[in-house]
């Protein structure tokens, strides 16, 4: 169990939290929810000893394990399955097979483990350093924005897993759903003070909803008493007769403190701004085909869509499928291979790419990359801005000066700048907050024209989607109807049927089981053989012992019958003797036992875990 007491963290004149305490009680799986910069990841740090608070304890068991899964990309030189094999324990080194489990999980195939990480784009890299973490099993699990790296399958798979986590978890992300079919309890960083209850965020943001309610009601009420007091004392002030009164009534407003008003928080606000759309089709796509390289199978191949007025259209499937490329194709920032893209000459497009938040000028302010997409309008650039919380000194700062998530905001500020008929946005929840993700998700609700958006998040998809573009299983097909309706109509193929991992070497698992089986029962027999000949050994003394003390008391009796004082005399000393050496045995004894039940348990764990990867294997 680790206890948090009176954490107190700034940043300059910054002061992120204040007086934070709480504790992370057996298996809790807490939910760390908040605003960007009110100290989530700061939090975590702290927790993993990597970042020092300006005051109080982080209190923990001292055999307590942390493990911490940071934002940012390690620099990995080895293999995916070495590089990810080195979390597990020191008992573990020769499972690989638990590594090439999780690796299949998140979305590795059998040829990419022996390839080198450096290989691999920062998102996949990210993915072994998660599971390298996941594989030390350690006692309280730090994870700090995972979805940003997971493709929509590997999330449903780490869901899964975390749901089944043994320890304690924290976990931060932008994804509600996700949270929520996670947590057991909600941490809320909310106005440099923290708050856990149990549940999920919707009931935390109820409660602190309906907490702040009640606030600003007693601070209406009390305001209105004072005003009244203040009346009360300027009209009968001059009044002889009421002077007691008055002085009473100055009194009490002297030793009551107002009640302070809630200062409004900083948010998002999006509000895209549609232009009329008389024709019923915005845009024809027929037999579309498209890759990068020629000598290999195409990303898109034979994929027709139609999109109309106010259509809501999601893009789902493995990272790396072709999701972000179908988008640009339709942007017309890629021309297709073969297949034809009709577009109605009126169609003006609003565009969100991660392409697109990386091409712009470094040398642009803010304001001037805002106001450039609609010069038209100089003050409604500047309301944009602010709205995307770019103050009066920030919205003048170069875009080369600023965070990855701040120039993902300046890009949405382009977009929602600019008049049009059709959003096309690829992953616009990444770098978002979750109360930033609800105001978007409000936005694309009131938006009157129509939407094509990319995502891994699945509340979006059941709120927004009501036709599908899927990439799966090398094929790109279009499904008409919900995401729920694709659920329940088989879903993945890539997740029901999910490909068999194998080591390096090209065994299959079942194959690396069984040698795993055989290496530990060698293991377990060299570890138990010599605490058992102990056991044996020092059990055979005590017997031994306890015959000898049964004796020297039998005949300790006899010689008091007889009165032999001096028999009496040795035979005491004897028995005191043979007493202590007894209880000596059995002090030696208890912690060989104890090891030796502890290596029994561990072992018949590690035989369990084998078996039941085998029978999944199989099955």
């Amino acid at each position: 169990m680790l206890t948090v007491n009176g954490l107190c963290k700034s940043f300059g004149e910054q002061v992120l939290f204040r007086d934070v305490s709480f504790a992370v009680g057996p298996r809790e799986r807490i939910g760390l929810i908040g605003r960007n910069g009110h100290g989530k990841t700061t939090l975590l740090r702290i927790l993993a000893g990597t970042t020092h608070a300006d005051e109080g304890t982080v209190v923990k068991p001292s055999a307590y394990r942390i493990g911490h899964l940071e934002q940012h990309v390690e620099t990995l030189e080895s293999t995916v399955l070495e590089e990810a094999a080195r979390g597990l324990r020191p008992e573990e080194r020769d499972d690989t097979w638990r590594a090439a489990a999780v690796l299949s999980g998140l979305g590795f195939a059998t040829a990419d483990l022996a390839r080198p990480c450096a290989e691999f784009s920062g998102g996949y890299r990210m993915r072994v350093c998660l599971a390298r973490v996941l594989l030390a099993r350690p006692d309280l699990l730090l994870l700090d924005e995972p979805n940003n790296y997971l493709d929509i399958v590997a999330l449903r798979w780490l869901r899964d897993f975390l749901r089944a986590w043994p320890g304690e978890l924290m976990l931060v992300t932008h994804d509600r759903s996700f949270m929520d079919a996670v947590v057991t309890h909600t941490l809320y960083l909310h106005r440099g003070r923290a708050r856990k209850m149990p549940g999920d965020t919707g009931k935390m943001y109820e409660q602190v909803a309906l907490e702040e309610e009640v606030h600003e009601r007693a601070r209406a009420a009390d305001e209105k008493r004072r005003r009244q007091t203040e009346l009360f004392i300027r009209r009968f002030r001059a009044k002889a007769r009421l002077g007691g009164l008055v002085r009473s009534r100055m009194k009490m407003l002297e030793k009551q403190r107002p009640i302070e008003q809630i200062a409004p928080e900083e948010s998002l606000e999006f509000r895209f701004a549609s232009a009329p759309f008389a024709a019923a089709q915005m845009l024809a796509a027929e037999d579309l085909r498209f890759g990068y390289d020629p000598s290999a199978p195409p990303l898109i191949d034979g994929l027709s869509l139609e999109i109309g007025r106010r259509d809501r259209i999601g893009v789902i499937g493995r990272n790396g499928r072709g999701k972000s490329t179908l988008l640009r194709l339709l942007a017309g920032e890629l021309a297709p291979n073969a297949g034809t893209i009709r577009r109605h000459p009126l169609l003006a497009t609003g565009f969100f790419g991660l392409v697109g938040a990386a091409a712009l000028s470094p040398h642009t302010t803010v304001l001037e990359a805002i106001l450039a997409a609609d010069p038209s309008s100089p003050q409604r650039a500047r309301d944009i801005a602010g709205a995307l919380m770019f103050g009066e000194d920030l919205m003048q700062k170069p875009i080369g000066v600023l965070s990855g998530g701040e120039r993902s905001r300046v890009l949405l500020g382009t977009v929602i700048a600019r008049p049009c008929h059709l959003l096309l946005l690829d992953e616009p929840t990444n770098h978002l907050d979750m109360e930033s993700c609800d105001s978007l998700l409000e936005a694309l609700g009131e938006f009157d024209g129509s939407v094509l958006v990319a995502t891994h998040n699945e509340q979006y998809l059941h709120r927004v989607a009501e036709r599908l573009i899927v990439f799966d299983r090398g094929r790109v097909t279009v499904f008409h109807g919900t995401y729920a309706e694709f659920l329940e109509r088989g879903g993945w193929a890539d997740e029901e049927t999910p490909q068999r991992p194998r080591t390096p070497g090209g065994a299959p698992v079942r194959q690396e089981l069984k040698r795993a089986m055989a290496r530990l029962r060698a293991e377990r027999s060299a570890a138990l053989k010599p605490l058992e000949q102990s056991i044996r050994r020092l059990e055979s003394a005590i017997e031994n012992g306890e015959q000898k003390l049964h004796t020297a008391t039998a005949a300790l009796v006899e010689a008091s019958h007889r009165g032999d004082g001096a028999s009496i005399v040795a035979l005491s000393r004897d028995c005191h003797r043979l007493r202590i050496r007894i209880e000596q045995l059995y002090n030696e004894l208890a912690p060989v036992t104890d090891r030796y039940d502890a290596l029994r348990e561990e072992y018949r764990r590690r035989e369990n875990d084998v078996e039941r990867a085998y029978r999944d294997d199989r099955d």
